[in-house]
């Protein structure tokens, strides 16, 4: 019995050896394939890009994970700006495996992205949004390809989307909504009624000092002088900004209102060079001249501008102290050539 047992079993090892060399040489091709992908990755990642492509397309050619070889493959040759095999690649990746069509229409709309060609990278994120809907890292590259079109009511929808997934930090929303909204103001400039229609839909959290500066100086520019300084009263109540005041003080009308107006901040800005020399012009206007002297010479103690020498020169020109003026505008044009 165990002489039979060891015959049949000698028998059987002998003709299962062909199977078993072949198991034997596919598992060691599948872990050469394997270790193959991870060098192409690691290459990748490295910065070696030639390498990489070359470890991506051994993976690919040995059936490790096709899809993503391709991918690596296509991200390699982007990096070397070889557009042909770039394309090539890209399509492999589909073709090998449907399950790679979301990130490799993520990977097109970055090369697209990186290309500046940035209409072709919506067209390529609207398809991904049907196939996967918008997902963060969808809207983000989505919000550089808006920018970079200049579609800035897009613009506005996506930041306002990612900074209420808290996926936009607020300095970053801020900066990137004050952006859209200073464009789409500079497109409505034309139009006085869609310029005003358009500034009563901006959020006030939206606004910002800059955007109101920019927004109140072409209502100025387009004689709308009371919604200019409307504008700029709201934003200061908001936010301080020195160079907010300085357009305040270029509306016209109403004197004495604006007079008003700035001598109540001065008692909260006390030290605002900027908010003294507004008050100094607008005293001129009033021919104020005792106030305007002595809000002009506070400006002076706080800051030496060729700004505030000039409405200086100015004053004492109307005051007929030439010798005066002349020292000021002498100290102006050193100040406009130390700058």
């Amino acid at each position: 019995f165990i002489l039979l047992y060891g015959a049949l079993r000698g028998i059987a090892l002998t003709l299962s050896l062909p199977a078993r060399v072949r198991d034997f040489r596919a598992t060691r091709r599948k872990k050469k394939a394997a270790s193959v992908f991870q060098d192409a990755v690691r290459l990748l990642f490295e910065g070696r890009f030639g390498h990489a492509l070359k470890k991506a397309a051994e993976a690919h050619a040995a059936g490790e994970a096709p899809g993503l070889a391709a991918l690596i493959a296509a991200r390699a040759a982007q990096r070397m700006r070889e557009a042909g095999k770039q394309e090539a690649w890209l399509d492999r990746a589909t073709q090998d495996d449907a399950r790679t069509e979301v990130a490799r229409l993520m990977l097109e709309a970055e090369m697209h992205l990186d290309a500046r060609r940035f209409d072709d990278a919506v067209a390529v994120l609207s398809r991904l949004q049907q196939l996967a809907g918008r997902h963060i890292a969808a809207l983000r590259l989505e919000l550089r390809a808006q920018q970079g079109a200049g579609h800035w009511h897009e613009v506005l929808r996506i930041a306002r989307q990612l900074e209420k997934r808290d996926a936009l930090a607020f300095e970053a929303f801020r900066e990137v909504t004050l952006k859209a909204h200073c464009a789409n103001v500079a497109l409505q400039a034309g139009d006085l009624g869609l310029l005003l229609a358009y500034l009563r839909e901006v959020p006030a959290r939206e606004m910002g000092p800059r955007l109101a500066r920019e927004a109140a100086e072409l209502l100025i520019a387009q004689g709308s002088h009371e919604a200019a300084r409307r504008l700029v009263e709201d934003q200061l109540a908001r936010e301080w900004d020195s160079d907010l005041v300085i357009c305040f003080g270029h509306t016209e009308g109403d004197v004495g209102g604006r007079i008003a107006k700035a001598e109540g901040w001065l008692a909260a800005h006390p030290r605002d060079a900027a908010l003294l020399v507004v008050l100094g012009r607008l005293c001129i206007l009033q021919q104020l001249w005792g106030k305007a002297q002595s809000y002009l010479d506070a400006a002076l103690s706080i800051e030496d501008s060729c700004d505030t020498r000039l409405v200086l020169a100015g004053l004492a020109e109307r005051l007929g102290r030439q010798d005066e003026a002349n020292r000021h505008y002498r100290a102006a044009a050193q100040l406009s050539v130390a700058r």
